[in-house]
């Protein structure tokens, strides 16, 4: 029984020694493997008597389960390693603090939008909605610009499929059209309620169309200035006594509200628009602060167009108003001192994290 004794003595060894299962299954080969000490050890016992194999097969038996239970203490003590080697090098430091998931906030260009409609809505004004793809008539031809108007080639625009008669919709080139869209359900209302025919211009005393129209609006262009998607904001107020006087007062007051400067100096140059007549471009100086001095221009405006008022549904005899358009997204850059528009499109998280 001593060379049993041995085998098992010198299987435990070499188990001890294996430091890795490729080495532990190595040395489980030699033992009790096909070729393996133990596995020649039974081959060998055919010589034997009967009584001889009843007692030689006990004894390599009792060899073999000993060789086996070390096999299995040395395989969980590799595997108990392995997982403590693992958890060291995963070891979590459960003193550091918990992540927490960052709290959103407003686009810079949203906060300035909602700002807008904060002031105007202080001054009367409600706030219109449309839709961004617009067909033709409303976006161009309502707003006195036919379709050989040369004016329609400073609007490049994006044409989608769809129209009436051959003529595509297309995604806004301005929230005009919302003033438009406003007006004629103001109108189609009061008459509704008044009872008066729907094919005469309307007179009397309809309530005035004080409205602003904040939104999306799209054009081909792209630099640090403009985007091909940008935000207007326009303004629109129409009634029986509404004069160039009134735009100046509501211009100058939301300017001065809106960038928080009774300093503030507005000018309106004599301009050019086809939904406005006379149009005067409005600019603002600031006198101190880094833009102080410059004229900066944002916004246009003018007295609204009677092609326009009768388009809405009024009789331009009686109905007259002004009407103005600005960039929130100018306003934003104004300020916050941004100089670069494609900023507020990038996505970046850092950039737009100053704002919150």
């Amino acid at each position: 029984m001593n060379d049993l004794q041995a085998i098992v003595e010198n299987a435990k060894a070499a188990f001890v020694q294996a430091v890795t299962p490729a080495e532990l299954e190595n040395a489980k080969a030699l033992y009790l493997g096909k070729s393996g000490r133990i596995t020649e050890l039974m081959k060998g016992m055919s010589a034997l008597t009967v009584e001889e194999k009843k007692s030689r097969g006990a004894a390599i038996n009792l060899a073999k389960q000993a060789i086996e239970a070390a096999l299995t203490q040395r395989r969980e003590a590799l595997a108990e390693g392995q997982l403590q080697a693992q958890l060291l090098a995963e070891a979590l430091d459960v003193t550091l603090p918990g992540r927490q998931r960052g709290m959103g906030g407003l686009h810079p260009v949203s906060i300035t939008l909602e700002r807008i409609e904060t002031i105007f809505g202080s001054m009367g004004f409600d706030v219109a909605q449309g839709p961004e793809i617009e067909s033709d008539w409303f976006n161009f031809t309502a707003l006195n610009t036919p379709e050989d108007h040369p004016a329609r080639s400073m609007h490049d625009t994006f044409y989608v499929e769809g129209g009436v008669e051959g003529v595509p919709n297309l995604l806004r080139t301005h929230t005009s059209p919302m003033q438009i869209r406003h007006a004629v359900q103001h109108v189609k209302r009061y008459r509704a309620a008044a009872g008066a025919d729907a094919k005469d211009l309307f007179s009397g005393d309809m309530p005035e169309i004080r409205v602003i129209a904040p939104g999306r609006t799209y054009r081909v262009d792209s630099d640090a200035t403009h985007s091909p998607m940008f935000h207007q904001c326009e303004g629109l107020w129409i009634g029986e006594n509404v004069s160039f006087k009134d735009l100046k007062f509501v211009f100058t007051d939301f300017c001065r509200k809106f960038f928080e400067s009774d300093d503030l100096v507005l000018r309106f140059r004599p301009s050019y628009f086809p939904f406005t007549e006379p149009s005067a471009e409005i600019d603002i100086q600031f006198q101190t602060g880094p833009q102080a001095g410059r004229w900066l221009e944002v916004a246009g405006s003018g007295q609204v167009h009677p092609n326009v008022v009768r388009n809405m549904g009024l009789d331009p005899e009686k109905f007259i108003g002004f009407a103005f358009g600005m960039g929130p997204d100018r306003l934003t850059m104004l300020r916050y001192g941004v100089n670069d528009l494609r900023l507020f499109f990038d996505g970046d998280i850092r950039f737009l994290a100053q704002f919150q």
